[in-house]
């Protein structure tokens, strides 16, 4: 079927070329459309997920906000002259219309000391903006730069804090990380392609496939973005997998094809290619796809977007290298050589060299030498994993530069009781009143309890509002109708009251995904005084609590989905039992290597002054994002590898000689791939968030040690041990698949 379609392919050669450059007019025309990608990750079917719901059904809608810092370095917050430049300062967000309210320390007869900083230098400015049907992407990317913007002064330093800033320095960085790794990358990898090919025509066309998936696979994911949320996240992925499959599964192609033309005419070279490496291709993207996939069976938020976006992309480069690609090699033919260089040599990555035989020949005289050190080494490697903590991203993610970071550090070092980060409580009722005896009773007790706890600074509900009002003196408050309770109290009933539920705010200056902030909604969920009523918690380190529960209860179908998927789709290619098995074995043994490897940089804080990051919990969604990404980049080497054991096997029916020969053919080639993957994944090590750089560093050493340890060593050397016994099958499975076989055989006659 393959051999039929290299056939095609040679034969609308140029069509297919014209159609595929073609196509970059409405991916480039789709890109620069744009979409509505995501920053925020709210995890669904959660208590979190259903508080915030209640709020939203049965309270007005909280306006959002975002704070500024003003601070002088000569003068005091208390002069006259401080004041006027502040309020000069804040003219332009008064008069504009998106703006609710302004609010500073100077709006009553005195000054309120709440917003003065310790040193009495700086003030804070809470910028709440008008509800005005705008969704929160369109407040984060839009609304707040523009009036950010407005907000400057000659005479003072104004810095940016709260969850508005930091949702929209997430997003930048985000979009420039993955930019500016493109940019970074490219070079080098068109240097790297030079040397392993020692010609500039070889070099140029995997790269040329590289960004026509990239760009594919960039447009796919904002299309997709119009149907449902994509995190920014998912363009970082997109440049790092789209650019990396593209360039190998181009380097295989390629390869077998300069292999293939040197005994055979141009379009026979092309069909034993397709039928080949390009059957490999096919089975790697399928598993890569697959694995990304798998991310659409954790229901935590959108992190199941990334695995669209990135499943989006291997699909397209698959489709690029099987079609445009062979489509360009028939027209070149042996002027796929030409433009040779001097320092490259020339030499074919799939030819053997004296490295490589000698290998070889080593791992097979020596199969357990090889196989018990290695096996020491991976696991010495992995070890750092068993102290994994997991976390998720706040604002300690972001580089020490950005603004809404120097904001919250300026808050929290400068203001006493800075509140940064409320605790939403929600007390759920099923039966009378809210505002009943037992339940302001209950509610004053649940009030009281939440102001002991660790961190929390006060109190904002209906039985805080005045420290000299006691226990029953709120009971007698309350007992009178709701529309003859004092004036003053009806806003905030009307903003913590609902037909059944009563809202109460923890106040904490801690950081939202800060250890000490995840056990203080542990604390309140775990145990409260009794109020009758089911307790429910909400808000940002909610939220994150609820993330990382539903990612560690989740992770194990998702490992499992994607084990059994590998294991049938490498089973169906090679007809054996124990080879799909030791692939998976060999996977997780890279896997668990790679994330040691993380561990011992970000939590520990390894290179933290090199790479320029705070040391920290494990970004709760990258463990298993990186799981499903690794498992399916992984058999890119490993099918290829096996691919070509199994068809010097189907022609010597010698398992150590067909082992032995296809790592000689396809070890360079392997590590030539691998590299230029590694330094795709390598380049996001100097992005500007946290979270890219734990992908990008833990991906491409997982890579290097599978293309490395594992294909050049442990893989043979464990198939030189198993012997014949690599090639066995059930014999109810083999009949089955012989069946399937023979089918297919008489299909095509």
């Amino acid at each position: 079927m393959l051999k039929s379609w290299a056939r095609l392919v040679y034969r609308f050669r140029w069509l297919i070329i014209v159609v595929s450059l073609l196509s970059l007019a409405p991916t480039l025309w789709l890109t620069n459309r744009g979409g509505h990608l995501e920053s925020i990750i709210i995890p669904s079917n959660t208590k979190s997920a259903q508080a915030l719901d209640l709020i939203k059904r049965q309270l007005p809608s909280r306006l959002p906000s975002f704070g500024l810092i003003l601070r002088s370095q000569t003068r005091r917050a208390t002069d006259p002259a401080f004041k006027r430049e502040v309020l000069q300062a804040l003219e332009p967000l008064r008069k504009d219309p998106r703006v609710a309210s302004v609010k500073t320390a100077y709006e009553g007869s005195r000054v309120d000391q709440s917003y003065i900083s310790r040193d009495g230098r700086a003030v804070i400015a809470r910028v709440e903006i008008r509800d005005n049907g705008a969704d929160q992407n369109e407040i984060t990317t839009e609304i707040y730069p523009q009036l950010r913007a407005k907000v400057h002064s000659a005479l003072l330093q104004v810095t940016a804090f709260g969850h508005t800033p930091r949702n929209y320095d997430l997003t930048t960085l985000a979009e420039r990380d993955a930019g500016r790794g493109e940019i970074r990358v490219l070079p080098v990898v068109g240097l790297v392609l030079v040397l392993v090919f020692g010609s500039v025509v070889g070099a140029a066309i995997p790269l040329v496939i590289g960004l026509l998936a990239v760009t594919a696979g960039m447009a796919g994911a904002l299309v997709l973005s119009h149907f449902t949320p994509v995190l920014v996240y998912a363009k970082n992925v997109i440049v790092m997998v789209g650019l990396g499959v593209a360039i190998d599964y181009s380097l295989f192609i390629l390869s077998r094809f300069r292999d293939e033309l040197a005994r055979l005419p141009v379009p026979e070279a092309l069909e034993e290619t397709i039928s080949t490496t390009g059957r490999a291709v096919l089975f790697s993207g399928g598993t890569v796809a697959t694995g990304f996939l798998g991310l659409l069976l954790l229901d935590a938020g959108h992190v199941n977007s990334i695995g669209m976006a990135g499943a989006i992309v291997v699909a397209i480069a698959v489709l690029y290298a099987l079609t445009f690609l062979p489509a360009i090699l028939a027209v070149l033919g042996p002027k796929v050589n030409v433009w040779r260089l001097p320092f490259g040599g020339g030499a074919d990555p799939g030819k053997t060299t004296r490295f490589w035989h000698t290998l070889a020949s080593a791992v097979m005289a020596h199969p357990w030498r090889v196989l018990v050190p290695s096996v020491l080494f991976l696991l010495m490697l992995g070890i750092p994993f068993r102290n994994i903590e997991l976390g998720s991203t706040d604002v300690t993610g972001l580089p020490k530069s950005a603004q809404s970071r120097r904001g919250w550090e300026e808050l929290h070092t400068d203001f006493k009781d800075a509140n940064s980060n409320p605790i939403i409580v929600v007390v759920k009722y099923s039966g009378s009143s809210p505002l009943s005896a037992d339940h302001i009773l209950g509610l004053y007790d649940l009030s009281r309890r939440l102001s002991k706890l660790p961190g929390v600074n006060s109190v904002e509900s209906i039985v805080d509002l005045n420290p000299a009002i006691g226990r029953s003196g709120y009971v007698r408050l309350y007992s009178r109708p709701v529309s003859e309770l004092p004036q003053g109290l009806q806003p905030a009933l009307k903003k913590t009251v609902g037909k059944n539920i009563v809202m109460l705010v923890a106040q904490t200056s801690l950081d939202a995904g800060g250890k000490e902030a995840l056990n203080l909604v542990r604390a309140i969920r775990a145990s409260h005084p009794p109020v009758g009523a089911e307790v429910l918690v909400t808000g940002e380190t909610a939220f994150h609590l609820d993330f990382i529960e539903a990612i560690k209860a989740q992770s194990p179908r998702v490992i499992g989905f994607m084990v059994i998927v590998t294991y049938l789709v490498l089973f169906l290619m090679l007809r054996s039992f124990l080879l799909p098995l030791k692939a998976v074995l060999m996977n997780i043994l890279s896997i668990s290597a790679s994330y040691g490897a993380l561990v011992w940089i970000f939590e520990y804080g390894h290179l933290s002054t090199i790479l320029h990051f705070t040391p920290g919990p494990i970004e709760a969604m990258n463990p298993i994002m990186m799981f499903c990404m690794i498992f399916g980049l992984s058999m890119d080497y490993e099918v290829l590898l096996l691919n070509r054991v199994n068809e010097e096997f189907a022609k010597t029916c010698d398992n150590t000689r067909s082992v032995a020969r296809s790592l000689e053919r396809t070890g360079r080639m392997v590590t030539g791939a691998a590299a230029i993957m590694a330094l795709v994944l390598f380049a996001f090590a100097f992005a500007d968030l946290t979270v890219i750089k734990e992908i990008g560093i833990a991906m491409g050493l997982a890579i290097v040690i599978d293309a490395t340890v594992v294909r050049c060593l442990l893989v043979p050397a464990t198939m030189r041990l198993l012997g014949r016994w690599n090639w066995w099958a059930p014999r109810p499975i083999s009949k089955i698949y012989e069946f399937c076989s023979s089918f297919g055989d008489e299909s095509r006659r």
